[in-house]
């Protein structure tokens, strides 16, 4: 509900700012000489500017609105400066030129924020423990958080996965939101064929995420029931609220999604697991940290925030206690956390909090 309220303030203001460009855009000296002589025509001239931006809508809607959310704050950020500044000068400011900058820096700012979300990097943790590991080390590669189609479509995620296989991994993971209301059926058949190539020591281990159920049924061409039965077709073990022993000293523990109301306590779920065997939890919202802690899982990962995605938002998820953590790795009790930005993101193909990474993580232990 407080995200619905956030969105329809975001629109709101959206429209109210579309109204603030047009009377900035209305201050450029070209503008004011075309004024003197066609006052109408001037107008037009300075809504014309929003048509470019609408044109972002053939990505999609919120590509429009963090466009112009964007390029409001800034100009609204340069006026106020730009007014101090006449007032400490005491000179009258005739043109515009502010309005350049921002324009500019709005640009330079959102391509930044392109590249962050369609570049994808790997991102490295090296976490320690004192119990046993098969051999004294295990090599987890995960990653969350394709919604495929909105920077990665199918061949995308080919090229994501077999750069995923060059880190020689023991186990792939995968936290969760694999695809999205807007995700394809052949993109989603290919990512998970590429799946089912990934050569691993333990396999493949999946748990769903709020997206993969879809919020519009039958908007996509697939079910949640289609993609799970391209993933086990691919040798995807889908856990829902179980445990598996992958090795004798080796644990999965995969929970559904919080949205879930079946969702098992993760007391529960791990009761049957011996103290000192090595417990991974994969859980796509990061926000049961304090019982995960008590049941003392040595490692959950999770996915979900997109690391902030549009700063702040990452900022607003941990205000309303949305979220326990945003991204990266922390330690509560002896339990390890590490939150993954996703390898791509929901609806929105910038990334001005972060970047798209999937997860290379060396666990180190007794042999």
């Amino acid at each position: 509900m407080f995200w619905l309220l956030l969105f329809l303030i975001l629109l709101l203001m959206c429209i109210g700012g579309a109204f603030y460009l047009i009377t900035r855009f209305h201050r450029f000296s070209f503008i004011k000489r075309l004024s003197e002589k066609h006052r109408k025509l001037s107008w037009l001239a300075s809504i014309l500017p929003l048509g470019g931006i609408a044109c972002f809508g053939f990505i999609n809607f919120y590509s429009v609105i963090v466009i112009m959310l964007h390029l409001i704050i800034f100009w609204l950020i340069a006026d106020l400066i730009a007014h101090i500044a006449g007032k400490i000068t005491k000179k009258e400011r005739r043109y515009s030129i502010e309005g350049i900058y921002v324009i500019l820096f709005t640009a330079l700012y959102l391509c930044i924020g392109w590249y962050n979300a369609h570049h994808v990097v790997p991102k490295h943790y090296i976490i320690n423990t004192d119990k046993a590991i098969s051999g004294g080390s295990l090599r987890i590669v995960g990653f969350a958080d394709s919604h495929i189609g909105i920077t990665l479509d199918g061949d995308g995620m080919t090229r994501e996965i077999k750069r995923m296989q060059e880190e020689s991994p023991d186990i792939v993971v995968i936290a969760g939101d694999f695809v999205d209301d807007d995700s394809r059926r052949d993109d989603m058949i290919k990512a998970c064929k590429a799946l089912g190539k990934l050569d691993t020591t333990y396999g493949v281990y999946f748990v769903s995420g709020n997206h993969d159920q879809g919020y519009m049924q039958g908007y996509r061409d697939f079910s949640l029931e289609d993609m799970y039965a391209e993933l086990k077709k691919n040798n995807v073990t889908i856990l829902e609220d179980e445990a598996v022993m992958v090795t004798d000293n080796f644990a999965i523990t995969g929970r559904r999604d919080k949205h879930d109301e079946s969702r098992k306590d993760i007391a529960e779920l791990t009761k049957d697991i011996a103290p000192d065997v090595y417990t991974l939890v994969l859980d796509h919202q990061p926000n049961d940290y304090d019982k995960e802690a008590a049941a003392k899982v040595d490692l959950v990962y999770s996915g979900h925030t997109h690391g902030g995605h549009i700063w702040p938002s990452g900022y607003i998820g941990l205000w309303i206690k949305a979220n326990d953590f945003v991204y990266g790795h922390t330690v509560r009790g002896n339990t390890d956390f590490i939150v993954t930005s996703g390898i791509s993101g929901w609806a929105i193909p910038f990334k001005t909090g972060t970047v798209s990474e999937y997860n290379v993580i060396d666990i180190t232990g007794k042999e």
